[in-house]
């Protein structure tokens, strides 16, 4: 018998349906309440309220598990590599030898970007964040596929899909090289996709560059873990944007730009500059562990805890190893690094942390990896947008497949009520 949920307003009472999700969560379909009472409901930034109905990613903050189409993360970053979570999120099913092949053979053959998207590329200044320059060229590809506008043919989306999985890595370079005032590379077709992101990012004409297969599966690991993560800030602006029939391009645009914010995607970027701070003040670690603990101090701890785990997150215990594998192959002295090491060890071991389930998070040893790679600080968020892409398109292409309706929020009015005009004259 389903279960029902009643509302009472003015002695009035209303019934509304309770709906269940295959790991039983519970909702309250309030879709019909403004039609039945009048009423809307007010649920600032959408912290308890389900948007649609999504068979990709289930997340259990209170248990820690994340689960991308049913399949546990541990064994994803453990057993997979991103193109086969690339196209389980899409497709929903991990793909067979013959259709992974068939993949990543169109991926490898889309990695070329038309050379007139670099002419718009060069009229960025040099400084330009490169999260801007992403979008902007992401963006602009609408302008070099117009087709996206108006065909809904299958083949066509599945064209825009591995066009967006291929070209993104290439563009994502294209900043880097910039800023260091060398030539871009164009893709190595004979990589595979992370060893052919690394060559690049880090290739130079000059000498011979290989891929060190640590390296490569720590990337590997990282863009696994950041795939998808429900209906966060920038997946539901994708969705949202996408509801009203934007093609893929501008939806996936709109998501890179939500991801942009420091309170989202750009969070690892806020551990790096933590850290630095520290050793710009001397390096004292325990000194800000103590202010952290001070409420009255105004300093907290960027990468440790976060807003949906409430235990540890899964994520961080797979990409500890991961950072710990990298800087022990790289035998990175960086006094940054010390720092961070001295931190996590003092927070798994410092009760106040562990009490409050403050461990590190994701975004802290992401951060870490990207250091000791030797990307820049402001290209973290797009190593983060390159991860996220895949969970971007799966998203938009089930909001397309379930013929969702335009989203469009109510609000509550605060502003005045009706006023008398009065001629400028007289004002």
């Amino acid at each position: 018998m389903s279960q029902i949920a009643e509302l009472t307003i003015d002695g009035q009472n209303y019934q509304f349906p309770v709906v269940e999700g295959s790991e039983q969560e519970k909702a309250i379909d309030i879709s019909k309440l403004r039609d039945q009472t009048g009423y809307i409901t007010i649920d600032n930034g959408y912290k308890n309220t389900g948007a649609t109905k999504s068979a990709i990613t289930f997340l259990d903050g209170e248990k820690g598990i994340l689960h991308y189409r049913g399949y546990s993360i541990e064994d994803l970053a453990e057993k997979a590599t991103f193109l086969e979570v690339a196209y389980l999120l899409i497709y929903g099913e991990l793909p067979t030898a013959q259709q992974y092949a068939d993949f990543e053979y169109e991926i490898r053959t889309h990695t070329l970007v038309n050379e007139d998207m670099r002419k718009i590329f060069e009229g960025f200044p040099v400084n330009a964040h490169p999260m801007g320059v992403l979008s902007s060229l992401v963006s602009a590809m609408s302008a070099f596929y117009p087709d996206s506008f108006d065909s809904t043919a299958p083949e066509d989306t599945e064209l825009h899909i591995i066009r967006l999985l291929a070209k993104l890595p290439t563009i994502a370079t294209w900043s880097f090289k910039k800023s260091q005032g060398h030539p871009v590379n164009y893709p190595n077709n004979n990589l595979d996709y992370c060893s052919n992101f690394l060559n690049m990012m880090f290739a130079l004409p000059v000498e011979n560059y290989e891929v060190d297969p640590v390296v490569s599966q720590a990337l590997n690991k990282l863009l696994i873990l950041h795939a998808d993560h429900e209906q966060n800030c920038s997946t539901s602006t994708v969705r949202l944007v996408g509801s009203s029939q934007a093609n893929i391009y501008s939806s996936i645009s709109a998501g890179i730009s939500a991801l942009w914010g420091p309170l989202h995607g750009g969070a690892n970027q806020e551990v790096i500059e933590m850290l630095e701070a520290i050793r710009a003040d001397g390096g004292d670690t325990q000194k800000y562990i103590d202010m952290a603990k001070d409420k009255s101090s105004g300093f907290r701890l960027f990468g440790f805890g976060h807003r949906v785990y409430k235990n540890f997150d899964p994520r961080a215990r797979i990409i500890k190893k991961a950072a710990d594998d990298v800087l022990t192959k790289l035998g990175v002295n960086d006094p940054v690094l010390d720092i961070a090491r001295q931190l996590e060890e003092a927070a798994l071991k410092d009760e106040y942390f562990v009490s409050r389930k403050l461990y590190p998070n994701v975004d802290f040893y992401s951060g870490i990896i990207y250091r000791a790679l030797g990307i820049p600080t402001n290209m973290f968020t797009v190593m983060f947008a390159i991860g996220r892409l895949p969970g971007w398109i799966a998203q938009w292409k089930e909001m397309r497949a379930n013929k969702e309706p335009i989203g469009r929020p109510r609000q509550i009015y605060t502003g005045a009520t009706l006023r008398e005009f009065v001629a400028l004259e007289n004002r």
